[in-house]
């Protein structure tokens, strides 16, 4: 998921795998796979590099738990917070 502002401030989480286009009308609108639209106030730029970490991030866990052989440690617990589940992801070196 990334994190993401509504232009009104309000945060929400985006799953970039959903994303079929991202348009600047001059606001940044996002148009969903199932055809729904967010404007948000990141740039398209901005958008641009948190869908790029993002992916960087899936690709280089999935190296790690590929090396450690999908070790127990490295792999993300889930943690309850208000009506969402999140998971963390262990630090470096634990």
């Amino acid at each position: 998921m990334i994190l993401l502002n509504r232009l009104n401030g309000q945060p929400f989480a985006l799953n970039p795998d959903l994303l079929e286009r991202a348009e600047s009308t001059p606001d940044t609108v996002i148009t969903l796979l199932n055809g729904a639209k967010y404007v948000v106030a990141q740039s398209l730029d901005e958008l641009a590099m948190l869908v790029r970490d993002h992916r960087a991030l899936v690709l280089s866990r999935v190296q790690e738990h590929e090396q450690d052989g999908g070790n127990q440690a490295t792999r993300p617990k889930s943690v309850p917070e208000g009506d969402a589940t999140v998971l963390r992801l262990p630090e470096r070196g634990q």
